[in-house]
């Protein structure tokens, strides 16, 4: 393709990632787990400005991941009967869930977008068991654990089952690429007609088992989505823990979007845990404007990736 810089440019949009499969209750008393409090987050999120809300599910006992339909049920509606972001349901789900587990509440629900990680990788959280202390639930350390010999599968035949299902009700996707090969693998869809620009191309940069984190390989994700894509498509950037703000910031100033969040990392600043979505939407919004960028709203944000609208997706109003 020609190299034109991506679609939307003008305009930031900004979503946030409400609470998650990575992180574990026992890293912060902030992390949304019930419903109620995840519903909470993501309203407080896109009052603050996030145009996109990201969400997973939690078993409200033990805050552990869940694909239960039924528990993204509990706080959906709530969501998006306070707010007129765009709703991203995840198809990561957790690790150890089945496609069919992890598709479930996508498949039920109908969003406007899903996530939708680029292939099969290794995805360590082991490092985590040593910055952890006390451990609030049983299935804490082995969740982490299991990351030393575990590969989150998505195979080719995977994606395409996710893109022409969910894609036949109108949802598009969030397509997480953890690596420059993801791109490529994004690129044989499009080539073969699968998925359709403007393509929402989200560089995932500092889970291990992935790209790392310097600004090198930001510039790499970026030159070769431009070389790959051209101007068929909305580039934006998330970073894990420590590096999210620096590197958000960064895929900003070269003319992408931002993803942050709970999900992403639990800090606001050095040392200092984020009480709550909000706060990092707040601190990414206001460095935006200091660098004289736009944010888009949540109908800009789908007139840019071409969304269906809230109106064609089957989540219910609140009873």
């Amino acid at each position: 393709m020609n190299g034109k810089p991506s679609v939307g440019t003008g305009k930031v949009i900004v979503s946030c990632a409400v609470t998650g499969s990575i992180h574990v209750p026992s890293m912060t008393p902030h992390l949304p787990i019930t419903p109620a409090r995840i519903a909470e987050s993501a309203i407080g999120a896109a009052e603050a400005g996030a145009a996109i809300l990201h969400l997973h599910a939690r078993d409200p006992e033990d805050g552990r991941p869940t694909p239960d339909p039924e528990v993204f049920a509990r706080f959906l509606p709530e969501i998006r009967a306070a707010t007129d972001a765009v709703i991203n349901i995840t198809t990561g789900g957790g690790h150890g869930m089945s496609l069919e587990e992890r598709t479930a509440a996508a498949r039920r629900f109908q969003p406007e977008l899903c996530s939708l990680n680029m292939g099969s990788m290794n995805f360590g959280l082991f490092p985590a068991l040593e910055r952890i202390g006390d451990f609030r639930h049983e299935w804490e350390p082995a969740y982490l654990g299991m990351t030393r010999d575990f590969i989150f599968k998505n195979t080719f035949e995977d994606i395409e089952s996710i893109v022409s299902e969910m894609g036949a009700g109108g949802t598009r996707f969030e397509f997480e690429c953890y690596d420059v090969n993801h791109l490529y693998t994004l690129a044989h869809f499009l080539e073969r007609g699968v998925v359709r620009p403007p393509l929402f191309v989200q560089s995932v940069l500092g889970i291990l088992g992935g790209i790392g984190t310097h600004p090198e390989d930001l510039l790499h994700m970026r030159r070769t989505a431009d070389r790959l894509f051209g101007g068929d498509y909305v580039w934006s950037v998330l970073a894990a823990g420590r590096h999210q703000t620096r590197l958000v910031t960064m895929g900003a100033i070269l003319g992408g979007s931002v993803r942050v969040g709970l999900e992403d990392s639990i800090y606001l600043e050095r040392g200092v845990l984020a009480e709550s979505n909000a706060q990092q939407v707040e601190k990414i919004v206001r460095i935006l404007r200091e660098l004289s960028l736009e944010i888009a709203t949540p109908d800009e944000a789908r007139r840019m990736l071409g969304l269906k609208g809230p109106a064609r997706t089957a989540i219910p109003a609140p009873a």
